[in-house]
């Protein structure tokens, strides 16, 4: 069950404290296909099964910048912001890929609130720390802090 959180107050009572975990997701072939086709990223390592296989993971896996870009889709079964008209993504700070994701793998998205700075009236910066994990894995496959600038 997502963590509902009301506005910037809500935010800040929660700074430091790990909200939970999303649900698994299966990484498919297919959705590591149409990142490649979205980006022009076509190394043999992300879209070729059978080179793959003699690769140093064994088989395909995916982008690290797919891996990333789940959050916005994952995220909201951890937390739902609420007494926000909108929030837009700012950037990101200190991101790292320290293990790969393989297709057919499950993965899943842990999020903490690092920090909350307030910009103007009604106006918040909010870094979160993302950790995507792969079922089974010794270490995550992304950790990344995602900033994100929401208005009340």
């Amino acid at each position: 069950m997502a963590t509902e959180i009301n506005g910037i107050a809500g935010m800040k009572a929660l700074v430091g404290q790990h909200l939970g975990y999303s649900d698994w997701l299966e990484i498919t072939q297919e959705r590591v296909n149409q990142f490649a086709e979205a980006t022009g990223d076509f190394q043999w390592i992300h879209v070729d099964p059978e080179r793959a296989k003699d690769g140093p993971f064994g088989g395909t896996i995916a982008h690290g910048y797919l891996t990333l870009s789940i959050g916005p889709m994952l995220a909201p079964q951890v937390m739902q912001a609420t007494g926000f008209k909108m929030g837009v993504n700012y950037g990101c700070g200190k991101v790292r890929f320290p293990s790969p994701v393989p297709v057919g793998s499950n993965l899943r998205l842990g999020v903490e609130i690092k920090e909350v700075e307030e910009l103007a009236p009604g106006q918040a910066q909010c870094t979160y720390l993302y950790t995507f994990e792969v079922e089974g894995a010794s270490k995550p496959s992304c950790v990344a802090e995602v900033i994100v600038r929401m208005y009340e």
